[in-house]
């Protein structure tokens, strides 16, 4: 199904895209407050890197408001995916190396969750600027060489309502591979997806099951 955007329905999704990335970055945000305020550290970082991490969320943000070309976004969500996999790896390495009375339940589970959430909101943003040349190229020309195949693609009976996915539909493909950890809804076409989808499951089993694992413990105990 190559049917094209309206323009309208392209602008309307970036202004959507800005929240979404506005979301990412005030999870980050509150998880540095909430971590100042009760005094919780990870290796004896101080819970503002929180506030670093978060960094690069402003310039997502800015850089979707202001409809830069799509490689400088691709190349600022990678970067926030970057800091998002500082962040969980410095979470991690508090697991191995910090006791059980160093860490609270309540600090894990809020770090891993706020970890888990941006990063479904990241690659939803990530997959919606790859597929098919992103939303400018889907704009002119529909989705012709898509790099994800989504259930409605296969349903003539929506052909004639112009359906095309939106930015929900990429958020929810990075949610249920961020939850199954494979491919629920869309199917990666190219190795460019199958690859990002990879890299997406990989940093939720860290997230999730690592993190959320040690906080259970934590909490048991």
């Amino acid at each position: 199904m190559s049917k094209l955007q309206p323009e309208g329905s392209r602008d309307e999704a970036r202004l959507e895209a800005t929240s979404f990335a506005l979301a990412a970055f005030g999870l980050l945000v509150l998880l540095a407050v909430v971590s100042l305020m009760e005094g919780w550290e990870l290796v004896d970082v101080p819970g503002w890197i929180w506030l670093i991490v978060a960094i690069p969320e402003v310039l997502l943000v800015g850089a979707i408001a202001v409809d830069a070309p799509r490689t400088v976004e691709i190349t600022v969500i990678l970067v926030v995916v970057s800091a998002n996999l500082c962040g969980l790896a410095l979470l991690i390495t508090s697991l191995v190396t910090e006791d059980s009375s160093d860490l609270s339940g309540g600090q894990l589970l809020m770090s891993g969750a706020v970890l888990w959430l941006t990063n479904v909101i990241v690659f939803g943003l990530l997959y919606w600027s790859l597929d098919a040349g992103g939303p400018r190229a889907r704009a002119k020309r529909g989705r012709r060489r898509p790099d994800f195949w989504f259930p409605q693609d296969d349903n003539d009976r929506l052909t004639h309502t112009g359906w095309h996915p939106r930015l929900e539909d990429y958020a929810y493909v990075a949610l249920t591979n961020g939850i199954a950890f494979s491919p629920t809804d869309a199917m990666p076409l190219t190795r460019r997806a199958k690859t990002l989808m990879g890299l997406d499951a990989l940093i939720s089993v860290g997230a999730v099951l690592l993190v959320a694992a040690r906080a259970v413990n934590v909490l048991g105990a």
